[in-house]
């Protein structure tokens, strides 16, 4: 499940040595990362991006992702990612007199292709990863700013994306659960991500589909992962996480409950 807000780090440089699949979370904000090491794949619940060795993508915020991290035969898996957060975008636009033209429409991430200057300084950002690391806050902001600054270079019609401050408004709340019920977040989040509190979420949704979002997310959850297991032939250890479940455990104790047989049952049963 997703985490409470916490600090989010300026520049990140990650480091894995398994496979790894980091769960489900919130992009709070947008994130630029370049893959220096292995491949990663990220998903929206829509789209499937595959990032290998030297990729660059520009994640956007308010999004709910799931990534897988692969690292290479010969080592670990390695990226960096630098955060843009709201409060610089908002510094950098004011003094530059950069403002968003229009509403941009908001993928779950932009890949940045063949772009040299982004090449090289993330290659920058890599040397100062790998010594010293990111321990000055003065560093950290030119850093950030440089970014920016490539990133409109690269694409000028960015700063519609960047510079574009307004809230999530009240959309489609059907369509965006069937889109987005295998991320396990709090509904808090579900309810931000639709333009609603908490309180009128639950409303909408129980008017909408006639049941609490808890029970409607346990019950969709589970009849997909019934499908996978049945028509698509995949493992139990790969399905709960698919779907939206925290753990195995839990997952296998619920479809026991709701099918009456257990999900290695239903796999052998094909």
């Amino acid at each position: 499940m997703d985490q409470p807000e916490a600090y989010i780090p300026q520049i990140l440089y990650s480091c894995y040595y398994e496979n790894s699949r980091s769960g489900e979370h919130f992009v709070s904000e947008h994130v630029l990362s370049y893959q220096v090491a292995g491949s990663l794949v990220h998903m929206d619940g829509k789209h499937e991006y595959r990032i290998g060795p030297g990729g660059m993508r520009l994640v956007t915020k308010n999004q709910l992702v799931k990534a897988q991290k692969i690292p290479p035969a010969d080592g670990p898996f390695k990226s960096l990612s630098v955060y843009l957060d709201q409060g610089m975008l908002k510094e950098f636009s004011t003094e530059h007199h950069i403002v968003s033209q229009q509403q941009a429409v908001r993928p779950a991430a932009v890949v940045i292709n063949g772009n040299p200057m982004l090449g090289t300084f993330f290659e920058s950002l890599r040397i100062y990863a790998e010594n010293e690391g990111f321990t000055n806050p003065d560093l950290i902001k030119i850093k950030q700013r440089e970014a920016i600054v490539l990133l409109l270079q690269a694409d000028p019609s960015l700063k519609d994306l960047l510079f574009d401050f307004s809230q999530p408004h009240k959309i489609d709340l059907e369509e965006f659960m069937n889109k987005n019920y295998q991320f396990n977040v709090r509904m808090e989040r579900f309810a931000t991500l639709t333009g609603r509190s908490l309180a009128t979420f639950k409303r909408d949704f129980e008017k909408q589909f006639g049941v609490t979002p808890g029970k409607w997310l346990q019950n969709k959850r589970l009849q997909e992962a019934y499908y996978q297991l049945k028509e698509l032939g995949k493992t139990p250890s790969d399905v709960y996480w698919d779907v939206g479940f925290e753990d195995l455990s839990h997952f296998s104790f619920a479809f026991k409950k709701k099918f009456g047989v257990a999900p290695t049952g239903v796999l052998l049963s094909r």
